[in-house]
């Protein structure tokens, strides 16, 4: 482990932001990295538990504890507290494709089940994981990995989010010719066009796409495959033609809120606003769509989620006269209730980079209506509710509101296009129906992970699950494997 007393003589110390004033005047990162020294000293408070929940359960469950991909957590922090950065490098890769992807945007369950998280005191485990990715790039450590042999398979995948970047790293690491298939003009899926510069930079996805690229993975952007679109691709045809697909989209069919004056121009979904200023940001057109924009405007964001947040967040930047943000769900407490939660990820107050920027929110709210003039929208008509979301009789406000923002999150993949060509099987909830265990849908070759197999998630499930499903597929295609799940 690391020093053995380092828990009870450091003191927890995280990485800082950048001054409010100085940050909403761009779109750069402005998470202060820790110091070596102080990083090596945050690793020194592992304590190397008897059974960390920091690791993982291996679960396949949402919330449960610790590390979906599974990071050996113990074992790299010992290694930064030895100052041996290229060893806890190459640790940390054995198990993440893309720690600095997690590294920015994981909300990091496996420090809230730290067993120092039962004092509010757990190590700070996203930033060490940050700081090895960022010095093994620094240094050059990361060169790409390129198949010793070939096995003359080929593999489709449809989609370039952290699922499908995972799985074909992993699958062009085994020796099969990759083929990525985006129907956006850079690769990175969500990474790229959902989540804001602010929070992840997109030089961060470029060397990765460069790495795969040096590995043998073909990228086909610009390309979507099912629809009716310019230039796009028959998925009949890819099953055709590969000898496995694997698919490996979003959940991008967003949650509506049909209430009486939805109609009204100004109210958009939270995904046609982000990618508009992550396409300004990365000097892409906007495609021939009406332009959103938050300048001079009150903002209304209906949804309290990270996606919601980076409404906020971008709004702000944007120079919106006022952001207020709406949450059904009641005010969480201020602390949870650590023997009742603890290792599990705990609901409590958390006020995110950009809430703090100047965001107003309000719990416990229904929208009741929109209205507007002139077709427009400018007033929000809502109500509280109770712990139930029944209308809370005599609590009905109004909210000016010239922009409205529906972040209320995802109900599943889109299904028009290439899953309705495929005719795979959806679950209940709309998404692709395939099993944790061989990643198969009901078409012969093809297969699923990521959010449009387990519906809306993290960064760090899509990874896993992109992973794991190169695994099922190299065991298809060659009847074993060696790749990790």
């Amino acid at each position: 482990m690391g020093k053995i007393t380092g828990f009870l003589e450091i003191e927890r110390s995280d990485r800082k932001y950048g001054p409010v004033a100085e940050r909403i005047t761009n779109y750069r990162e402005f998470v202060i990295p820790l110091g070596e020294k102080d990083v090596r000293d945050q690793a020194a408070r592992c304590m190397n538990c008897g059974v960390p929940y920091c690791h993982g359960t291996g679960s396949v469950e949402p919330g449960t504890p610790g590390c979906p991909v599974n990071n050996q957590i113990p074992d790299f922090n010992d290694l930064v507290y030895k100052g041996n950065w290229e060893e806890a490098a190459r640790n940390l890769h054995s198990t993440n494709n893309f720690p600095e992807f997690t590294g920015r945007i994981c909300p990091a369950p496996c420090e809230a089940s730290c067993t120092l998280n039962i004092d509010d005191n757990p190590v700070t485990i996203k930033t060490i994981e940050c700081a090895i990715v960022d010095r093994a790039w620094d240094n050059g450590w990361l060169k790409p990995e390129v198949a010793a042999h070939k096995t003359g398979k080929k593999v489709a995948v449809v989609g370039s989010g952290p699922a499908g970047l995972a799985c074909a790293q992993q699958l062009a690491r085994a020796g099969h010719e990759v083929h990525v298939f985006e129907k956006n003009a850079k690769a990175g899926g969500l990474l790229r066009y959902g989540i804001p510069d602010f929070k992840m930079e997109k030089g961060i996805i470029d060397r990765r796409v460069a790495q795969l690229q040096a590995e043998g993975v073909v990228f086909h952007t610009n390309t979507p495959v099912g629809g009716a679109y310019a230039g796009s691709v028959d998925p009949k045809d890819l099953v055709k033609a590969y000898d496995a697909v694997a698919l490996t989209g979003g959940a991008e069919a967003p949650r509506d809120l049909p209430i009486p004056g939805r109609e009204l121009d100004g109210i958009h979904y939270a995904m046609d606003f982000l990618p508009q200023q992550n396409r300004r940001v990365g000097n892409e057109p906007l495609g021939g769509v009406r332009e959103i924009l938050a300048r001079g405007r009150d903002v209304v964001v209906i949804g309290g989620g990270d996606t919601g947040s980076d409404c906020i967040g971008t709004s702000i930047r944007q120079g919106a006269t006022s952001v207020t943000q709406l949450e059904i769900m009641p005010e969480p407490p201020a602390h949870e209730n650590k023997a009742l939660t603890w290792p599990n990820w705990p609901l409590k107050m958390r006020i995110s980079s950009s809430q703090a920027e100047g965001a107003r929110r309000e719990y416990a709210v229904l929208t009741q209506k929109f209205s507007g003039h002139n077709g427009k929208v400018a007033k929000l008509h809502c109500i509280h509710v109770d712990s139930k979301f029944k209308p809370v009789p005599g609590t009905e406000f109004e909210l000016k509101a010239e922009l409205v923002l529906l972040a209320m999150g995802f109900v599943h993949p889109v299904h028009e296009g290439l899953l309705k060509t495929l005719g795979v099987d959806l679950d209940p909830r709309g998404n692709v129906r395939a099993s944790t265990g061989d990643y198969q849908t009901s078409v012969a070759k093809v297969f699923s992970s990521g959010d449009m197999r387990r519906g809306q998630s993290l960064v760090v499930w899509a990874i896993r699950e992109g992973r794991q499903c190169a695994a099922a597929i190299d065991t298809y295609l060659t009847g074993s494997t060696t790749l990790p799940r």
